[in-house]
Order: C-alpha cells, then sequence, then structure tokens
C-alpha cells in the first residue's frame, strides 16, 4: 500500500541557489526537506551541513538543520520524493544559443519525480520557464493523481536567505486550486502578499519582474549617457525621479548594467518567447543592448582617460562578481570589461573577496589576487566593477600612492569623488562630471569626449 502524500514532507530538486536557500528555508520553519542533488560534490557538502553556494547566513543555517536532521541531502530521486506531499523542482534553464530557455534539466527532473511520487503530491515547477511551460508538464505526466503549479522565486543572491524568511509576496499559479493553497501555505507570513492564478500568468510574473527591473536600469544608463552629454549630475536626477512614488528610486542607479543569473537570461527568454507568439518586443531588444552598450562605455572611459591607447598600460579592476555579497560570476559585467580591456593591450590585475576560484576559468589572461593593494600597485587606471563595502572603504590615500597614474574610474557611483580627487587622483564616473581634472587655460577649448572624460595622459 503507498503512503499518502505529506506536506510536512517536502523534496526539492537541486541544491543550487533557489533550490538550496529554499529548502533550508523550509526546513528551518519544521518541515522534512530532502535536497536532490547529482553532484557529488555539492551534495556532499550539504550533507555536511556546508554550503557549496557563497550566500551570507547560509552555511550556519544548513548547519543547524542538518544537525536537527530536518534537512538530508540524496542522490536518488526515489528515496527524495518518497511520501513527500509537495514536490519542488528548482533546476536550472541556462539560455541556448538562440536565447531560449533549456528545458532540459526540468523535463527530466519531472519525469524522474512521476515515477516515485506519491498519489496527491504536487509538482511545484520553481525554475523559471516560459508561458505554457507548467500545463504543457501537467499533460505529459499521464498521471491524474499529480497535481502541477508553477511557484516563481523572487531571491536576491546575497540577501537571499531574508527574501526566504520575510518574503514581500508569494505567487502560486495553478489550475488546481486546492493544490495552488497547499504550496502558497508553504512560506511567508501575517504581512506576506499572495496571489494565487493559473500557471501560465505566474510564468509571465517572474519573467515580467525581472524584464521590467532590467529595463528600468538600462533607462537610467541612457537617463546617465544624456546627463554626460548636457552636464547634469545622474545620481540628482534618479532621486528627483526617485520621489515620484509611481517610479521609486530602487533599480534607478547608473553603473556597469545588469549581469548574474536571472536578469539576462530572463530578458532573453521573454523576448524569445514573445517572437513564438509573433510579438517583436521591441523594448526588451532595446534593454539589453544598452546594457551590453554600457560595458564598452565603461572601457571607454578607461581608454580615452589614459589618453586613447591601453598598450602597455595596466588596468587594476576592483570586484569580479556580478553583485557584492555573493562569488556569482554568471554574466558578470566584470568579465566582459577584461575582455576589452585586454584586447586593447591592457594588463589586467583583478581582485573580489570571494569569487576569485570562480573567476579563474573565465579570466585565464588575467592577474587574479586578493588584496586590493596589491592588485593597484603599479597601476595606471583603477576601475571599480562590483561595490564591495570592500572597496569603499579602502585608504584611497595609499590607494593613489601606490597607482602609477591617477585615474580611478567609479563603475558604480559608489564612491567619494571628492576625496579621491582631493587626495590626488582623478575620478571619473558613470553619469556625473569628472572631478580631479586641472582646469582649462581661460580661452582654451577642452575636448570632451562623448564618455564625458577629457583625452588627457594621466600617468
Amino acid at each position: 500500500m503507498v503512503a499518502p502524500a505529506d506536506d510536512g514532507i517536502v523534496c526539492v530538486i537541486g541544491a543550487g541557489y533557489v533550490g538550496l536557500v529554499t529548502a533550508a528555508g523550509l526546513a528551518e520553519v519544521g518541515r522534512e526537506v530532502r535536497v536532490v542533488e547529482v553532484d557529488p560534490e555539492r551534495r556532499t557538502a550539504v550533507a555536511a551541513g556546508r554550503s557549496p553556494i557563497h550566500e551570507p547566513g547560509l552555511d550556519d543555517l544548513l548547519a543547524a538543520v542538518v544537525g536537527a536532521g530536518r534537512l538530508r541531502a540524496v542522490e536518488a530521486m526515489a528515496e527524495g520524493v518518497a511520501g513527500a506531499g509537495i514536490v519542488i523542482v528548482a533546476v536550472g534553464t541556462p539560455p541556448t544559443p538562440e536565447g531560449e530557455a533549456d528545458l532540459s534539466q526540468v523535463r527530466r527532473a519531472v519525469d524522474e519525480a512521476v515515477r516515485s511520487a506519491v498519489p496527491g503530491a504536487v509538482i511545484a515547477i520553481k525554475s523559471t520557464v516560459p508561458p505554457g511551460t507548467t500545463r504543457a508538464l501537467a499533460r505529459g505526466c499521464r498521471r491524474g493523481d499529480l497535481a502541477f503549479v508553477m511557484f516563481p522565486e523572487f531571491l536576491r543572491e546575497g540577501s537571499a536567505l531574508d527574501d526566504v524568511r520575510h518574503p514581500s509576496r508569494v505567487v502560486v499559479g495553478g489550475e488546481d486550486p486546492v493544490a495552488v493553497e497547499r504550496v502558497a501555505a508553504l512560506l511567508g507570513g501575517p504581512g506576506t502578499s499572495r496571489l494565487l492564478c493559473d500557471s501560465v500568468s505566474a510564468e509571465l510574473i517572474k519573467y515580467g519582474s525581472n524584464a521590467f527591473l532590467a529595463t528600468k536600469i538600462s533607462f537610467i544608463n541612457e537617463m546617465a549617457q544624456l546627463s554626460e552629454l548636457t552636464g547634469a549630475d545622474i545620481e540628482k536626477v534618479a532621486d528627483g525621479m526617485g520621489l515620484d512614488p509611481r517610479i521609486g528610486r530602487s533599480f534607478l542607479s547608473a553603473g556597469l548594467g545588469w549581469g548574474g543569473s536571472c536578469f539576462p537570461k530572463d530578458v532573453r527568454a521573454l523576448e524569445t518567447s514573445a517572437g513564438y507568439h509573433g510579438q517583436s518586443f521591441w523594448l526588451l531588444k532595446a534593454a539589453i543592448e544598452v546594457n551590453s552598450q554600457q560595458r564598452r562605455r565603461f572601457t571607454a572611459k578607461l581608454l580615452h582617460g589614459l589618453g586613447g591607447s591601453l598598450e602597455g598600460r595596466r588596468v587594476a579592476i576592483l570586484g569580479l562578481a556580478f553583485k557584492p555579497f555573493t562569488d556569482d560570476m554568471r554574466q558578470a559585467p566584470a568579465v566582459d570589461v577584461i575582455h576589452q580591456l585586454e584586447d586593447l593591450g591592457a594588463a589586467v590585475t583583478a581582485t573580489d573577496p570571494v569569487a576569485l576560484d570562480q573567476a579563474r576559468p573565465l579570466l585565464p589572461r588575467t592577474a587574479l589576487v586578493g588584496d586590493p593593494y596589491e592588485a593597484v600597485t603599479g597601476a595606471d587606471a583603477v576601475g571599480l566593477v562590483t561595490e564591495w563595502p570592500e572597496f569603499q572603504a579602502l585608504d584611497w590615500g595609499r590607494v593613489i600612492g601606490l597607482m602609477r597614474g591617477r585615474l580611478v574610474v567609479d563603475g558604480r557611483n559608489c564612491l567619494d569623488g571628492e576625496a579621491i580627487a582631493g587626495l590626488g587622483g582623478v575620478y571619473v564616473s558613470m553619469g556625473r562630471r569628472p572631478q580631479g581634472l586641472p582646469p582649462a587655460a581661460p580661452g582654451a577649448a577642452v575636448e570632451a569626449l562623448p564618455t564625458g572624460v577629457p583625452s588627457l595622459p594621466l600617468g
């Protein structure tokens, strides 16, 4: 006789960023959680209560829930889903060369889970998938005693534990109202907004959320370029725009654009999915191009600030991960920037508090060091790519003293440009006037480049 489904037992398929954090959060609130992971190194780490990814607080939480017996890492799907009332699929959907989401891992995970799932279990798709995928998976299941729902994730790397403990919203979509309610009860508290809907709407909510935020970033970066050309200060512009409650200040920070595991692939996947239905999503096409262009603009600031040539120049790059508080190098702006600099003849030394090991295979020509002061020693220019607090707290007088040149290009507008200029540096940022340049002689014309950096040799 088959045991009935028990919602107190949850199986999570995949121990990546989403799956592992979700599993740990569910175990923390008392669920019995099994994590199915095929990668032996990752599975061994989780079984020992250690996180295979860098996420603040996750090591401590895993040690607690594994030690208490509420979370187990297993290899066999049958062991993971045995008796589980809810099976969460949290495997990757990487982009294909054409930009569509590769669903092979999702299909394989669902096929295996369905074979062992007990009657009454709910298969909850947490992987980001194109509209219509959850319904298609349900049609292909051929088991009428299982329900399928879409359970999109809204975790932010670097603060994912807080997001799973105190989610701003829980969205669940499906065609079985009871199954939707069961999954919606997994996370959140009295202050959490809940939206229950059909599965296709839930799929588009996830894609639409990421695409809108990415578009907002691309918009402010275009405004930053216009600010440079007109002499405005993009920080003041963004502050003023953000005062409008319909707009808000979040995601209006000019810089190097978006990267990571979600925005790049989800924007492309949504744009590709729209094409399948005969729609040309021109706004997303533009957002993608602006994001790519923003990295080239940053490289151009370094190039023009060093007199128009990088041959024989040394450039130090501060920050490799796509954002602070993570070691995730997927679609990190630093990779594109460093490749561009090296292709232009620069010798690059780069540093990051946690992402050096992940960066090594991506940057074979780059000198990677752990000490930022070592990275800047002898550099003709320093470029800040990731806004780690450690870099903001550097002794910038010491940095300028160790450099051969004086140029500091801040790709995240997070440094004190006035202070750096006061220490003898030349500070260039995104969408604001440079600081520390010598004043032009009376009546002399200074050639202003599109990057906002006069073509002056700085060392």
